[in-house]
């Protein structure tokens, strides 16, 4: 039995608890974090021996188990399956936030794998696992150069708000995730609704602030009972050889980045250099243990060395532009027949096709997961095909990363949608990233507003989106607008900012180097407005409002409310009636518990049909209105007419004519359709109606009156002669 060691901090006064100690011992550092009935399982391990990559191979995985919230999931097999994509998008959130800590160059394995324990509804799990795996890597013998902490703030009715509750968040203007070390900000992430830039900056702050105690907090378990850190093993690359190779091209490769722009033709510039280098060392005399490789790896040290300086020296770019000068931009919509919206966004080589369907609400996600939300109707699908940037690697399904873009892209967007009262669509965009050079998951957020544009949706303003980066050389700062692939890989921050002219709509933010200060964020916040401002005018020209009505071949759909205990009606007998509609008239119908009714179908006629017959099958029965019904039963002393679908009242003898009928077979046969009106219901439901108050055009008062004092019979003109107007009125019918 081990003994374990329990650790507690508050923030926003909640508290936080960190246990290690009593679970898996073998790992290198395990622990459990706990915030309300939330609890999250964290293991960090590192294999003892490197792996011969060009890369750190850290994985991180975080399992949603249902048992959490007391459920059973919904497969066939009833056990959890692959990650669903909220757990892909906490893995990444994690990941972003752990990997820039670890050492440079690092090879040995590191797994971190997080498990929800118990979910209380209430407590988001994403940031409590940044805290409970940062927690375990803390502990363990694992080097890394944390710990690191995360939180949430919304913003409610004007407020910030630290580590809200779910609940409080279905009134938040901001979902800001915000995770850092105790210096500075390394990774972002977020949703809003319109939120300008100054309160954004605000959010960062108070989150950065907010995470103080629980990283001091970490570092007391450090100094209690953390582990001594194992030596790692580093790349195998010979960096005595890299710098030698870069030190001797640097001046070539200078020449290169200042005077060829173009990037095809530097390639080819730089490939010489390295072919040149290559076969120098690759002489017998200079082989030795030589990895050729090696020789690559110092050319490029050089060329990032060369972009680098001369962004920092000049404020000049690898293809020649300003700091905040964006690309050459290009838009366009309605490429495609038959699609219900489509929207082609160009930036430079960056090329992404969106197109758009619309959907009935059957057709929304199901989710099965562990946060109270069962269904979305929105859906945002990002591609990132190999050909894209001239490359070939197997199609082995969705990648983290295109999870990842998709979700931003679907964050910047969500908040323009029109509610589900008014548009009741289920809507789902695919982004093709036909062509990449940076920034493609911006580029699928004006795409895609382009889309919904063309498809008629009405969405309340378009968005736009801009990826921008950051050059740091000790106290000297460039902020880079629309930034290419290069100044990504090479620069010390990958920051996108989604939104309309009015605000911030979504974020994401990666910083590389150890911190950037406040006035750095806002000058990036700044020059990304500004770069929206201009993309979206580009878009203006391409398609200026949503287009009035929907494409052709999108479904038509309307919705009815109804009471909920009508629902039944609707239904029918073992879904009899709903099935029967749907066959006749070609319409889909979905039906919701709360009542609500959508009826989609292929042309405006048969939808309306629907909605007409619904509305008659769920209606009440009025006093004093006048029904066109069928007769569906006759009895000596009255017939019972059907004056709604599935709804009948009773015609006495004496209200079946504006005479006196001798039998009511004289008057009316099965299948007559006759004028009738309410004259009174129960409370037991039972209707009364009147065929004579129809014809005499009496009020429903005065066909009440009527009927109480049997009223029927004849009436005589002031001549004593019989208004029966010669026999049987089945002509008034």
């Amino acid at each position: 039995m081990t003994k374990s060691q329990t650790f507690t901090t508050e923030v926003a006064g909640k508290k936080i608890e960190i246990e290690t100690g009593r679970l898996a011992g073998q790992a290198g550092g395990a622990v459990t974090a706990r915030m309300g009935d939330t609890i999250i399982f964290a293991s960090a391990t590192m294999s003892k021996s490197p792996r011969d990559l060009d890369f750190f191979p850290l994985s991180v995985d975080y399992e949603e188990k249902l048992y959490a919230a007391g459920r059973i999931p919904g497969s066939f097999f009833r056990r959890e399956g692959r990650p669903a994509e909220a757990a892909i998008l906490i893995s990444r959130v994690v990941d972003r936030t752990l990997r820039p800590l670890f050492p440079k160059n690092m090879r040995n394995d590191v797994q971190v794998i997080l498990t929800a324990f118990a979910h209380d509804q209430e407590n988001y799990p994403d940031m409590l696992c940044i805290i409970a795996a940062s927690a375990a890597l803390t502990i363990s013998n694992i080097p890394w150069n944390g710990p690191v902490a995360g939180a949430r703030v919304g913003l409610v009715d004007s407020e910030l708000v630290v580590n809200p509750i779910i609940s409080e968040m279905e009134n938040s203007q901001l979902d800001l995730r915000v995770s850092g070390t105790a210096a500075a900000i390394n990774m972002v992430e977020g949703g809003a609704q319109e939120v300008d830039e100054a309160t954004m900056l605000r959010a960062m702050t108070l989150a950065h602030e907010s995470i103080q105690p629980i990283i001091a907090l970490q570092e007391e378990m450090r100094a209690q009972l953390g582990k001594p850190k194992s030596e790692p093993a580093f790349s195998r690359a010979n960096q005595e050889l890299i710098q030698q190779v870069c030190e001797q091209v640097q001046a070539e490769v200078n020449d290169i980045v200042r005077d060829i722009p173009d990037r095809d033709l530097r390639r080819e510039a730089l490939s010489g250099i390295v072919d040149r280098q290559r076969e120098l060392y690759a002489e017998p005399a200079a082989a030795g243990d030589v990895d050729l490789a090696d020789v690559s790896v110092g050319v490029r040290s050089a060329f990032n060395k060369a972009l680098r300086a001369r962004i920092i020296a000049e404020r000049i770019r690898p293809d020649g532009r300003a700091p905040a000068e964006l690309r050459q931009l290009s838009a366009e919509t309605n490429l495609f027949p038959r699609v219900h919206g489509s929207g082609l966004f160009e930036r430079g080589e960056t090329q992404v096709l969106t197109i758009a369907t619309l959907g009935t609400p059957r057709e929304s996600q199901i989710l099965d997961g562990l946060h109270p939300e069962d269904s979305k109707r929105y859906l945002h699908h990002y591609n990132f095909p190999p050909f894209s940037t001239g490359e070939t690697w197997p199609l082995r399904g969705t990648k983290r990363r295109e999870v990842g873009h998709g979700a931003l892209a679907e964050a910047a967007l969500r908040v323009m949608l029109p509610p589900e009262d008014e548009f009741p669509y289920t809507i789902r965009l695919v982004s093709e990233v036909l062509s990449s050079n940076g920034s493609t998951s911006m580029a699928s957020v004006c795409g895609s507003t382009l889309a919904l544009m063309d498809a008629g949706v009405p969405i309340r303003r378009p968005v736009a989106g801009i990826a921008m980066g950051l050059i740091q050389e000790g106290e000297e700062v460039v902020v880079l607008t629309d930034i290419q692939g290069m100044e990504d890989h090479l620069g010390d921050m990958d920051f996108k900012v989604a939104g309309t002219a009015g605000g911030i709509t979504a974020l994401q933010m990666d910083i590389k180097v150890r911190g950037i200060s406040e006035a750095t964020l806002r000058e990036a916040l700044e020059q990304a407005r500004e770069a929206r401002l201009i993309i979206l005018d580009v878009m203006h020209e391409a398609i200026a409002e949503p287009r009035v009505g929907l494409n052709e071949f999108a479904p038509r759909m309307t919705t009815v409310k109804v009471n909920s205990d009508k629902i039944g009606a609707v239904i029918g007998p073992g879904g009899k009636t709903v099935r029967g509609m749907q066959e006749r008239l070609g319409v889909k119908i979905d039906i919701q518990e709360d009542g609500t009714i959508f009826i989609a179908g292929n042309d405006g006629p048969s939808v309306e049909q629907a909605e007409e017959e619904i509305c008659l099958l769920t209606e009440d029965a009025e006093l004093g209105r006048i029904y066109t019904g069928k007769v569906r039963r006759v009895e000596p002393y009255g017939a019972f007419v059907e004056f709604l679908p599935g709804k009948d009242g009773l015609v006495h003898i004496s209200q079946l004519a504006d005479y006196h009928v001798e039998s009511v077979e004289s008057e009316v046969a099965l299948g007559d359709e006759i004028m009738v009106m309410v004259t009174d219901v129960s409370s037991e439901g039972k209707v009364r109606l009147s065929r004579q108050a129809v014809l005499e055009g009496w009020s429903v008062e005065e066909a009440r009156e009527r009927d109480r004092g049997g009223g029927g019979g004849r009436r005589r003109d002031g001549g004593g002669r019989n208004m029966r107007g010669g026999g049987n009125r089945r002509d008034r019918r």
